[in-house]
């Protein structure tokens, strides 16, 4: 009995069918078919362990991390906080031993932790202490 070419297909089949077989993968894994098709080619290189490798993220390690964290997170929190982001980057220096730059200071503490300073806002030498208690009372009737 002679084998066809086209009997073969069934075996490892076409490139179209290839294809179909990748977007229905995709649609019922609600992943984009290039993701599929990424992930089929690492499972043939280096098979099932190296599909489930996690791998490390690239990056420095955070500086500040542990206890040093936890201690900035509860003054940050409690009510007296800090006045600026220079009093914290001296606090580590002096409470933690860590140098960091002011720069990172500000982004953690506003951006990672979503904290803010706990600073009022400056007052005009000129306001009536009048006019703030009217507008105090006021304000709460609003």
């Amino acid at each position: 009995m002679r084998v066809k070419k086209n009997d073969c297909k069934c075996f490892g089949g076409s490139k179209q069918d290839k294809r179909d077989r990748t977007r229905e993968l995709a649609r019922r894994l609600a992943r984009d078919s290039s993701t599929i098709t990424r992930w089929l080619q690492k499972y043939r290189k280096q098979g099932l362990a190296g599909l489930l490798e996690i791998k490390k993220p690239p990056g420095q390690d955070p500086i500040i991390k542990g206890e040093a964290l936890e201690l900035l997170k509860a003054k940050l929190n409690s009510p007296e906080g800090f006045g600026s982001y220079g009093e914290i980057v001296s606090w580590l220096s002096d409470n933690h031993g860590l140098d960091v730059s002011y720069r990172m200071v500000h982004y953690l503490v506003r951006y990672k932790l979503a904290c803010k300073l706990k600073v009022p806002r400056p007052c005009s030498v000129n306001q009536h202490p009048k006019a703030i208690e009217a507008f105090k009372k006021t304000f709460h009737e609003h």
